[in-house]
């Protein structure tokens, strides 16, 4: 039997130090401030990205490159090893489609190999929670064809929890209004955006205040846990250049809920070129996330 390595993109968010552990290899998600794009070789720190977009500057996010996911694949496949690789949600970005075209293309060229590309159906550490479960299964034994059915499953559980700070952001992106941003932002609303079980994201409520709005996710999170839910199962904050806003919500989550592994981490500027700066997120194991068909959208 095949060896097999699991692979995802930078839009997981995966903490450098579970890639340098893991040796994950990563497909990049690129973004750009005019006409210089970043996310390969050339990278820009979180905190730089996020005060230039306060300071008025527009980044635009990009998909992933058919070029460099085939050189990164056919490395892996040269070396013996399968792939089950853990992609971005096909609903927000078309780089989904980028990694399936290259895995059919590389069948043709490795006809005994296996790639298979999981649709996380979910953003940011939603897809590096699923890296990990997916890695102690491989470490439990657990085989490749096991391993595909239970993420094809345990990714339907994996809640997302998403505020942000500037309404203007998500009206840029054809979120909200421009009136609602307006409104909003006159009456100090933070919106909630949760993403829906084909991976959809959709605004779902608000708060007054930002005090209000993170505990109040931390309240939504745990009105969507399951009874008995495995509380070692690890929990993601992800947060657009505000670590103490995400401290204080990981407090709040061992508080109210037990969960204990909490991964803290940037959102990648490819999704924080939508969410904006102050944008914090909450990621974690629940009951099923909400049908599309159930919500305003």
């Amino acid at each position: 039997m095949r060896d097999f390595l699991i692979t995802t993109d930078s839009n997981s968010d995966l903490p450098q130090e579970y890639i340098d552990k893991l040796g994950t290899v990563i497909i990049p998600q690129y973004y750009s401030f005019g006409d210089t794009v970043y996310g390969d070789e050339l990278h820009m720190p979180p905190a730089e990205f996020y005060d230039r977009m306060k300071n008025g500057e527009l980044p635009q996010s990009q998909a992933n490159n058919p070029a460099v996911i085939e050189d990164k694949f056919r490395a892996v496949l040269k070396q013996g090893f399968d792939i089950i690789h853990i992609a971005f949600s096909s609903a927000l970005s078309g780089s989904y489609n980028n990694v399936c075209m290259v895995a059919n293309e590389l069948k043709e060229e490795f006809p005994d190999a296996k790639i298979t590309i999981i649709d996380s159906m979910n953003v940011s550490l939603g897809e590096t929670i699923l890296l990990l479960h997916a890695t102690e299964l491989k470490e439990k034994g657990t085989s490749y064809d096991d391993i595909v059915a239970d993420l094809n499953e345990f990714k339907k559980h994996i809640n997302v929890q998403f505020t942000v700070d500037d309404l203007f952001h998500l009206q840029r992106g054809g979120r909200v209004s421009k009136t609602t941003a307006f409104v909003g932002s006159a009456l100090n609303l933070k919106p909630f955006l949760t993403v829906t079980d084909i991976g959809t994201l959709i605004s779902d409520g608000t708060a007054r205040g930002r005090k209000k709005s993170l505990r109040t996710l931390v309240e939504r999170m745990k009105a969507s846990m399951e009874e008995n839910t495995d509380l070692s199962i690890p929990v993601g904050i992800v947060h657009g250049n505000c670590l103490e806003d995400a401290e204080t919500v990981a407090a709040l989550v061992k508080e109210e809920t037990g969960f204990t592994n909490i991964i803290i981490n940037d959102i990648s500027p490819s999704i924080g070129t939508h969410a904006g700066p102050g944008a914090l997120g909450l990621l974690y194991y629940g009951k099923q996330k909400p049908a599309a068909k159930d919500t305003n959208e």
